[in-house]
């Protein structure tokens, strides 16, 4: 089982949000995708065991509101991620602030009009 990425090859940092709903793992998600969504790291194979993608790290660092920590679905953040092993980590960061208005036909509940923001950073390595 790997617990930690030994070299690193790429760091991306990506920001996501969720407007209205207060759903802390769409922004999660969002902040993966806008981290990863413009790479290719093409020479990658050249340094991995066999040219094998599913040898490949990816260690994903999130800053998540902290009293939305416990809100979150690992497994929708790991799934952005198609080869290798994702090792993600959270900590406490981001933001939740006030849209100023309450949309419940947007998603918003019990008179939340929260803005979730989620910071994502990306190791790929080995």
């Amino acid at each position: 089982m790997v617990l930690d990425i030994k070299e690193v090859f790429l760091v991306e940092i990506g920001t996501g949000t969720d407007l209205h709903g207060q759903n802390v793992s769409k922004a999660a998600v969002r902040a993966c995708k806008d981290a990863i969504g413009f790479n290719s790291v093409v020479g990658l194979k050249k340094f991995l065991p066999n040219g094998d993608l599913t040898e490949m790290v990816v260690k994903v660092t999130l800053g998540v509101p902290a009293e939305h920590v416990g809100k979150l679905d690992l497994d929708q953040v790991r799934a952005v991620f198609p080869f290798g092993t994702v090792l993600v980590n959270v900590k406490p960061g981001g933001l939740a602030i006030d849209a100023g208005v309450f949309l419940a036909e947007q998603g918003d509940a019990d008179g939340d009009d929260s803005i979730i923001i989620v910071n994502a950073a990306v190791q790929v390595g080995l």
